[in-house]
């Protein structure tokens, strides 16, 4: 039995056929996306390419292998924007999650709500310009025609669904990011809404649960791409909540770290939990539950700026940190090359702190740079052990997941045991096994997803990491010496 999942990133978009009887990836295809950036903050794609990726990824797979195809789930960036008209095509440019263009926009919406406690009692998160409601109110303020034509607001994940089933729906997990809709309420925010426009709250589309089908293939769909026509395409989700099931995060205590250019921590809970104000996002899971998150926009940017500084390969600069110890002796890395999302530092600066003729040495700021990603997540750990989450362990995902000096210092910092999935690519296979229990549920199975999740998910045994209680104690008083120089420059910053 076959199930496809999709998992459209920024940069490229990934189809997965993934055998659930072997519990094996069979076939992959991967194509990748342009991206229109822009100084002003702009960063926007075309609908049209995705389809075209789409195209491109099909036609890799055999005929055999694309008719073997039972069900389809989908997993996309978060925060877009997919604007369309009546005929569902788009009206303008899909905004997306690293658009900054919309801060005006945040400004508005956040004083005419009644300032950002009212907005967090509304959407249970601030006003943010990665979300997609300010990107909405952008664009009745700057291509007012587009707005006069807009019928249908679509993120990235729901734009594929409709693709594939002609069906505009939502679901709770990427709905949630949206800044329109109240996860713990489990409803639309008409404030929200009416403060962007008044026709906004009649254009939103009805939220289904997780475990629905989003629709089943249309004709033109199964044409396309020489796929089963009326097989289900699963309710689908944003790439962390596909990443969460990806990873077996769907049970309370779980947590999954992704290190990537950015880096994210998000726990699975069965009740709602988030502290916007300290980084934690109040996202619901796309699973039934909940999910809050942690997004720091600086993490393995800190390491890839120095190691091409200092000319090294990846290699070259594991060694060199290797060769430090826990702390760095002293030096430390602020790594905030892009500016900051959490903690907010829109205007904050790369720096290097605590040099002195006795440390000053590659070793050490090669240590501390990479140490300073895993910093930006222990922050996220103490926000939620503030709230009462009660974390248990950590799947660790992303390209900084492949390095073991990256493992060993999530372990210890976070003082976490820390377990590596088999399979990288944890929102195309988490996106697979809710196509899985889509299936499931509509061939009369009740199977939950936990037991779908043990049962799909492998971890690499030689790969997980217990903290060790001499490094455990060296990062309490590192992490420290982090906090004072962070503590110390944010003013600057903000």
């Amino acid at each position: 039995m076959i199930v496809a999942g999709i998992d459209m990133g920024t940069q490229s978009v990934k189809v997965a056929l993934y055998d659930a009887e072997n519990r094996q990836i069979v076939s992959q295809a991967q194509q990748p996306l342009d991206l229109i950036a822009e100084n002003d903050g702009t960063r926007e794609q075309k609908t049209e390419w995705y389809t075209a990726a789409l195209d491109s990824c099909f036609a890799m797979f055999t005929g055999a292998e694309r008719g073997a195809v039972c069900a389809i789930g989908i997993s996309g960036h978060q925060h877009g924007f997919v604007p369309l008209d009546a005929q569902g095509n788009s009206v303008y440019n899909v905004k997306l999650w690293n658009d900054t263009s919309t801060q005006a926009e945040c400004e508005f919406i956040t004083k005419e709500a009644g300032g950002d406690d009212a907005v967090i009692s509304e959407i249970c998160n601030l006003m943010l310009p990665g979300f997609t409601a300010p990107k909405i109110l952008w664009l009745k303020k700057h291509k007012k025609s587009a707005f006069e034509r807009l019928r249908y607001i679509m993120l990235p994940h729901d734009y594929l669904n409709y693709l594939f089933t002609g069906e505009y729906r939502a679901e709770e997990g990427d709905t949630s990011g949206t800044a329109l809709y109240n996860g713990a309420k489990r409803a639309w925010s008409k404030k929200i809404c009416s403060i962007i426009g008044e026709k906004l709250f009649g254009l939103l589309p009805p939220v289904i649960a997780a475990d629905e089908p989003n629709g089943f293939v249309q004709e033109s769909a199964a044409k396309r791409w020489n796929i089963p026509q009326g097989i289900p395409v699963s309710s689908g989700g944003g790439d962390n909540m596909m990443g969460a099931i990806g990873t077996g995060t769907v049970e309370d205590g779980f947590l999954t770290m992704s290190l990537g250019t950015s880096g994210t921590l998000y726990g699975y809970s069965n009740t709602p939990v988030s502290d916007p104000k300290n980084g934690i996002s109040g996202f619901s899971a796309s699973t039934g539950g909940f999910l809050p998150l942690l997004c720091t926009m600086n993490c393995t940017v800190a390491s890839e700026e120095l190691r091409s500084l200092f000319g090294m390969s990846v290699k070259e600069f594991d060694e060199a940190a290797l060769s430090s110890a826990p702390g760095s002796k002293g030096v430390v890395v602020l790594p905030f090359f892009n500016g900051e999302r959490t903690p907010n530092l829109p205007g904050g600066r790369a720096s290097i702190m605590g040099l002195s003729a006795a440390n000053a040495s590659r070793a050490n700021i090669a240590r501390a740079a990479l140490e300073s990603a895993i910093f930006g997540m222990r922050g996220g750990l103490d926000a939620f052990n503030a709230l009462g989450f009660k974390a248990r362990e950590i799947r660790i995902i992303g390209g900084g997941s492949k390095s073991a000096v990256w493992r060993r210092m999530a372990a210890d910092i976070m003082n976490l045991p820390v377990k590596r999935p088999v399979n990288d690519e944890a929102a195309a296979i988490g996106a697979a096994i809710q196509a899985l229990w889509c299936l499931e549920k509509q061939q009369g199975r009740s199977t939950g997803i936990a037991a779908l999740c043990a049962e799909h998910i492998a971890l690499r045994e030689d790969e997980c990491v217990m903290p060790e209680a001499a490094n455990v104690a060296a990062y309490k008083s590192a992490y420290s010496e982090y906090n004072k120089y962070l503590n110390a420059l944010s003013p600057l910053y903000r």
